[in-house]
């Protein structure tokens, strides 16, 4: 896969941008009509359940950010790839690994895992 790099670029775009109105357009361009997106607190089918999740992750969590962490990989039609997320002072406060599957360039699935979360009091 020689696109591993972009995509994983635009999907982070997608969970950092606050502005509903270009994270439809992210969306559009990032992820199929029939994408689906699954980790262990959250699940989503298709853009819109996807644009609402990513709005709620903005309202629990106020200025955190993603960012790619280490290279992203893929063969065929599969991507792998890890991101942190984080206020400014803790950009790596919570860390995942993500699996997708590409469909003419764009995700059709995703599957996160948590590889770090705060303990919880």
């Amino acid at each position: 896969m020689d696109n591993a790099q972009r995509i994983a670029e635009h999907y982070i775009a997608v969970w950092n941008e606050t502005d509903a109105d270009e994270r439809s357009k992210l969306i559009a361009e990032t992820f199929t009509d029939d994408t689906t997106y699954i980790d262990p607190l959250m699940a989503a089918d298709g853009p819109s359940e996807l644009h609402a999740l990513v709005g709620a992750v903005h309202q629990r969590f106020p200025g955190f950010r993603f960012a790619l962490v280490g290279k992203p990989d893929g063969y065929g039609s599969r991507l792998r790839f890890s991101w942190k997320l984080g206020p400014a002072d803790n950009d790596d406060m919570i860390k995942g690994t993500d699996f997708a599957v590409v469909e003419d360039g764009r995700l059709r699935s995703v599957d996160g895992f948590l590889d770090r979360i705060p303990a919880t009091a």
